[in-house]
């Protein structure tokens, strides 16, 4: 089909109606095959090229599950509370307070105001990470020769900054971020292992607590040894659910846990928003 006039582009361009692509949002999100526990009620399904990225805005009580399709997958995730950007994820104390290092099931994901913005509530990898963060474009640069956005070999942080422009924030509100499906484990030595992934289709699914800006990077760990930049693509899928509540075994799971959780609901109970 010729594309030389803007008829013949115009004509093109809506020929592709309807094509669908191994990598691309769906919309309708419905239009997706949903897991069981989503049926009829996906708001966002999409699949996420290697060397790429995604965000949306997720009501509180939604439930988000990353999947990893085929092995080597890295999901380095930022999460802001929906118009409030100036509380968002604080890795350092996510891990401080529960007193662990390591992402799972029955972790949550805490802001620096001691309130949860999400909860892991599954996990079928084991394969996290909270300690490393993203790449940088430095590192990438001097790793495979180019760390840019549109280049062959993007950057973790720089795709987090566009995710970022498109929701109104800066470079400067860019903490550190967690990733999910490749594992990193502490010796005994201090030192770091890269562990790798648990292998395809390993998911992890968060529950919303707060109204979120999700922002999402598919990238290479920065510490993956191989010399090539390998990424693989990454499921978003999120639907319509209800935020934990007393009585949950996720609420009871620790005295931390449970400050958390009073936190957040006698904040957002003060706005009226629970």
């Amino acid at each position: 089909m010729a594309t030389a006039t803007t008829h013949g582009a115009r004509a093109h361009a809506r020929a592709q109606e309807g094509t669908h692509t191994e990598a691309m949002p769906v919309v309708p999100a419905q239009d997706w095959p949903a897991p069981p526990c989503a049926a009829g009620h996906l708001v966002w399904a999409e699949t996420v090229a290697g060397g790429n990225y995604t965000h949306r805005v997720l009501a509180r009580g939604t439930e988000l599950r990353l999947t990893d399709l085929r092995g080597d997958a890295c999901a380095h995730l930022l999460l802001y509370a929906d118009g409030r950007p100036w509380e968002r994820l604080n890795v350092a104390d996510t891990v401080k307070v529960q007193w662990n290092a390591y992402l799972g099931e029955g972790r949550l994901l805490l802001s620096d105001q001691g309130r949860v913005l999400a909860s892991v509530v599954a996990d079928a990898s084991g394969r996290h990470d909270a300690l490393c963060g993203t790449s940088t474009l430095v590192r990438n640069t001097a790793r495979y020769g180019d760390g840019t956005p549109q280049g062959p070999a993007p950057a973790g942080r720089e795709l987090l900054k566009l995710a970022a422009a498109k929701n109104g924030l800066e470079p400067r509100d860019l903490p550190p971020s967690l990733s999910f499906f490749q594992g990193v484990e502490v010796r005994g030595d201090g030192s770091l292992e890269f562990t790798g992934s648990a292998g395809p289709g390993g998911s992890v699914t968060l529950r919303a607590e707060q109204d979120l800006t999700v922002l999402i990077a598919n990238v290479p760990h920065p510490m993956d040894p191989r010399p090539e930049y390998v990424s693989t693509p990454l499921e978003v899928l999120a639907w319509r659910a209800a935020p934990t509540a007393p009585g949950d075994p996720l609420w009871e799971a620790t005295p931390e846990g449970r400050r958390a959780f009073l936190n957040t609901t006698g904040f957002l109970a003060a706005r009226g928003l629970a």
